[in-house]
């Protein structure tokens, strides 16, 4: 079972205030801060998000075709959660909207560092 994923960050101040903001749409916290790492989430809820500086002090990277998906409750979510993302340095990879026939609702940006993410929600 996933407890948290961790993406890299080169400025953990603007990580922050990124992450800050899409997690007070999804309705939690920071769970854990330390001076290089911050998790949001809630202890025992759903898996959360993590932006870390590097353990081995090397730059942050993105990796290619790696992408953390944030699950929400309603198509409303998913918007509200992607314009905070926009809103707060974030940059579009793909606007809310459904994604094939399967009820699958989705939108997809990328945090101030590179990294991927979507916010989606199922409709059926």
């Amino acid at each position: 079972m996933l407890g948290y994923v961790t993406l890299g960050t080169n400025d953990l101040p603007r990580a922050a205030a990124f992450y800050d903001a899409i997690a007070k749409v999804m309705g939690v916290g920071r769970m854990m801060e330390f001076d290089t790492f911050i998790a949001w989430g809630e202890m025992g809820g759903a898996p959360g998000i993590a932006a870390t500086k590097p353990f081995d002090g090397e730059k942050a990277t993105v990796g290619n075709g790696t992408m953390a998906a944030l699950q929400v409750d309603s198509t409303d979510k998913v918007k509200a959660v992607y314009d905070a993302a926009i809103a707060n340095g974030g940059s579009d990879e793909g606007e809310p909207g459904p994604r094939g026939d399967d009820g699958f609702y989705a939108g997809y940006f990328r945090d101030p560092d590179g990294n991927k993410l979507n916010v989606f929600t199922m409709t059926k």
